[in-house]
């Protein structure tokens, strides 16, 4: 299928959640993270708990999973990984890119995000938007793009299931990762969008717009995988040993993610 790849430009800068990939500083600093872009407020406050227990810092990329595990085979010099899906992670280990399979860390959810003064509910079994698809009076509804966002994918699956998916193809605009769908669905040159709920509970975000949970079962189960990469040192170690324990995953919690039992 072809997709709408229009760019909102007024929508770049509509807040402070932009996930360009950092600069990557010499060996013997701060080991880098690179994590999916759902994760973008929750992991900051995660490396601000980390730092204030050990006192060691981890300096942040934020991005989309396909986009992440291209740089990866391509020699970023990441130390760990926090991927927005469980076959990403999986498939790298498989091919000598990380020290194992790592653990799922989280399950994540998506949500239905309107804009103040949109024309759509805040329904998050989308039968506001079959409505005005219905009526015409859709321009612009912003997702991840499915091609490297997995949380791009469980948007596709929840629209596919609605029987929304093909009639609302002109008017998508595809974000190159779920924080971009994010700016884009609140910047008030779209009616809306399906996000991440981790980032529609966002402070910044919340202040935006509306949201609604999607049905879990409308979507594959977006179970987020990490693993440290084969030049990981004892900081990333750390961290990923934190990731796994009882402060980072009450951050978690606040922002919509939830463990799956028996992990």
């Amino acid at each position: 299928m072809v997709f709408s790849r229009r760019v909102l430009l007024s929508a770049a800068f509509a807040f402070g959640i932009a996930v360009q990939p950092i600069a990557l500083q010499a060996k013997d600093e701060a080991p880098v993270v690179a994590a999916a872009a759902n994760l973008q407020f929750a992991i900051e406050e995660v490396a601000e708990s980390f730092k204030a227990q050990t006192g060691k810092d981890v300096r942040l990329s934020m991005g989309s999973t396909g986009n992440i595990a291209r740089q990866i085979r391509e020699g970023a010099p990441y130390e760990l990984f926090l991927a927005a899906d469980d076959t990403t992670v999986r498939t790298l280990a498989q091919d000598g890119f990380t020290r194992d399979a790592g653990t799922v860390y989280a399950v994540g959810r998506i949500a239905l995000i309107v804009p103040a003064g949109s024309s759509l509910r805040p329904d998050g079994t989308l039968g506001s938007l079959g409505e005005a698809l219905a009526a015409g009076t859709i321009n612009r509804f912003a997702i991840a793009n499915p091609e490297h966002a997995p949380f791009g994918v469980a948007a596709r699956e929840a629209l596919i299931h609605a029987g929304l998916w093909d009639t609302l193809q002109p008017h998508l605009v595809l974000g190159e990762n779920v924080s971009q769908a994010a700016q884009f669905a609140v910047s008030g040159n779209a009616e809306g969008g399906i996000i991440a709920y981790s980032l529609a509970l966002a402070p910044d975000v919340r202040a935006k717009g509306s949201f609604d949970l999607i049905p879990a079962e409308w979507h594959e189960p977006l179970r987020q995988r990490m693993a440290l990469l084969k030049n990981a040192g004892p900081v990333a170690e750390a961290f990923y040993d934190y990731m796994n324990g009882s402060a980072a995953r009450a951050i978690m919690e606040r922002y919509g993610f939830v463990l799956p039992e028996g992990e």
